[in-house]
């Protein structure tokens, strides 16, 4: 135990002597430590951006959806002079579905209504749906004012609606939306509620569902039946656009994880029966998307961390390239020390300690230095936009989330540690084994 402080004592003393040398040798492991640390944060960080945008679509959710056939796409001349396109899901399907997968918990049809949203001099091209209450459980939809869609209001075909965040900034910027009147092609429904912001506007989550969240505007099942027709006409620029679809997209909520691949493929089938084909059903599953996200992942980490490897790779050759300089820098030290009786072992045991020692206080900085610095681009990255000079050049929305993982900090640390003494062995050894009257008679 005195012989290992010993030669703790002597390395430390050693490194304090060469203080600027020992500094500029940690530095590669200082900077690869740091350099691992904050490439699995960023990664890490975008990974569960990426969960959590997939998330709201339900873990547990089947999204079965209308869209345009290709071959349609040549008619759209034709349904501009007038003609009208059919083609998706229709209350058959729903039917079908509902008596052939009875285990499935909940089955929420959606039915796209209606060509414009209007109030005063505001409108927007309709994205208002029919639907039902159970919508706001399986679709995780929050209320920030007001309430959602009710059994009663299906029961009484009642003229309310629920409109999205962005919605309720556009039509109703000054005032307070909640008693409010919109209309959906010159019918009028009263707002009852208000959806809490979505954060999938703009994201992955955007691109699964194919709209922004946020401008939907959902109206009882039952009055869109009474009111609207199948057909939908948008005018857009002097043309129009009509389209027949009986539903626009069913959502099926499984009774667990376990069950979603199954009752997918099953689903899937049972389309495949009734669209040959699937010309114009789309089959979305967010649980084959996780994942495939986690496993994407999961290779962005490998990759960044074998990026990040190199530098401590780069590190530890320079602590073997300053050891060995310091062998031959120290060979006169060396002779004496065996001289007035130090084994090999004891030398071995100095050199092994000084770049152990070098390695550990670098990984030790670089820990500090990687936290730091996910830390800093997390919270400095959305501050970019608001800074004078470069703020334009950056979009409002930008963020770059990091999430420091323990399993990065233990990992770094420990492969600098390793990696110091890898390649301080072949110098330590070398010091070792010089003979002492030769070491003796060096200048």
């Amino acid at each position: 135990m005195t012989f290992l402080l010993e030669t703790i004592r002597l390395g430390l003393t050693n490194l304090r002597l060469h203080l600027l040398r020992s500094i500029l040798t940690a530095l590669g492991i200082i900077l690869g430590v740091g350099a691992v640390i904050v490439m699995s944060s960023l990664g890490e960080g975008s990974k569960q951006q990426a969960l959590a945008q997939l998330e709201r679509l339900g873990a547990r959710n089947i999204i079965i959806r209308s869209q345009r056939p290709p071959e349609s796409q040549s008619q759209q001349q034709g349904e501009r002079r007038g003609m009208v396109s059919k083609y998706g899901l229709t209350r058959a399907d729903f039917e079908v579905i509902q008596e052939l997968l009875p285990e499935i918990e909940t089955i929420v049809p959606l039915k796209s209504v209606g060509g414009q949203v209007l109030r005063d001099r505001y409108r927007q091209v309709s994205q208002a749906f029919a639907t039902t209450p159970d919508l706001a459980k399986v679709a995780n939809l929050t209320i920030a004012r007001g309430r959602y869609l009710t059994r009663a209001d299906m029961q009484d075909k009642a003229m309310v609606c629920v409109i999205g965040a962005e919605v309720a900034k556009e039509l109703f910027p000054l005032e307070d939306p909640l008693g409010g009147t919109l209309r959906i092609d010159e019918k009028p429904f009263s707002v009852v509620g208000v959806l809490a912001p979505v954060g999938l506007a703009g994201g992955a989550g955007a691109t699964l569902v194919g709209r922004d969240l946020n401008l939907d505007v959902h109206i009882p099942m039952t009055s869109a039946r009474e009111t609207f027709g199948d057909t939908i006409v948008r005018r857009r620029s002097g043309s129009f656009e009509a389209t027949e679809v009986q539903i626009s997209e069913i959502i099926m909520t499984s009774s667990d994880r376990e069950r979603v691949i199954v009752d997918a493929q099953r689903a899937r089938r049972i389309m495949n029966v009734r669209h040959p084909g699937l010309p114009d059903i789309g089959i979305i599953v967010p649980y084959e998307l996780l994942d495939n996200a986690r496993k994407t992942a999961l290779t962005y980490n490998l990759v960044f961390g074998a990026v990040a490897g190199i530098a401590l790779l780069v590190g530890g050759i320079g602590i073997m390239n300053i050891m060995l300089a310091s062998v031959t820098e120290r060979t006169r030290e060396i002779g004496i020390r065996r001289a007035v009786g130090a084994t090999r072992r004891h030398i071995l045991w100095q050199f092994l300690v000084e770049t152990s020692v070098l390695s550990a206080i670098g990984g030790l900085l670089g820990v500090w230095l990687g936290v730091g610095a996910s830390v800093f681009v997390a919270w400095g990255v959305p501050r970019l936009p608001t800074m004078p000079g470069i703020g334009k050049y950056f979009n409002a929305d930008i963020s770059l989330p990091t999430e420091v993982t323990g399993w990065s900090i233990i990992v770094s640390f420990v492969v600098a540690t390793a990696t110091g003494l890898i390649f301080g062995l072949y110098p330590a050894r070398k010091a070792a084994a010089q003979d002492p009257i030769v070491a003796l008679r060096h200048d």
